[in-house]
């Protein structure tokens, strides 16, 4: 099974050029935890993820070192958010990111996303965006081709749900 076959091709996407206010709003409102960046033509140049924005809220190493760990005002650092969102993707993302092909095998893809600590990732060919996966697809899609068959034909969903309440 190719990543081709099950990746989502329905991808939101920014420029480097947008501001973090409208990333952080999507990411917020539509529970999107990772966006691509992407330049004209769909060229994938980066990915935007809330750890990127919340990162740039984190003490310096300079500030830690003069105010002691214990000594950081958090709230602080907190209220800085509003600066965050005045800035540019393009100066928060991580750019180059690893991609895998839409030809890779989807356990070659899982793989790579395990090994990285990633549950996504993007699928470009020739560094345009094309799709993206997540382990949730891969698992899915495994899912379907070995058990999914199975379970409709050797009982119903009713039976399923009956069962399920028995253990709660």
């Amino acid at each position: 099974m190719q990543v081709k076959e099950i990746m989502n091709r329905s991808i939101r996407s920014v420029s480097p050029d947008t501001k973090v206010m409208e990333v952080a709003s999507i990411m917020c409102l539509y529970r999107i935890p990772g966006i691509p960046v992407v330049e004209e033509g769909g060229r994938l140049v980066g990915l935007i993820a809330e750890k990127d924005v919340l990162h740039s809220l984190f003490p310096t190493l300079e500030s830690l070192m003069e105010e002691g760990m214990g000594n950081v005002d958090l709230d602080r650092e907190m209220a800085r958010y509003k600066d965050v969102l005045a800035q540019s993707v393009s100066e928060l993302m991580t750019r180059n990111p690893i991609t895998v092909s839409p030809d890779v095998h989807v356990l070659r893809a899982a793989s790579i996303m395990a090994r990285n600590r990633f549950r996504r990732i993007p699928v470009a060919e020739n560094g345009v965006l094309v799709g993206m996966l997540s382990l949730g697809d891969v698992h899915k899609a495994i899912f379907h081709a070995n058990v999914a068959d199975k379970l409709r034909s050797d009982c119903s969903v009713p039976a399923l749900l009956r069962r399920r309440r028995k253990l709660s």
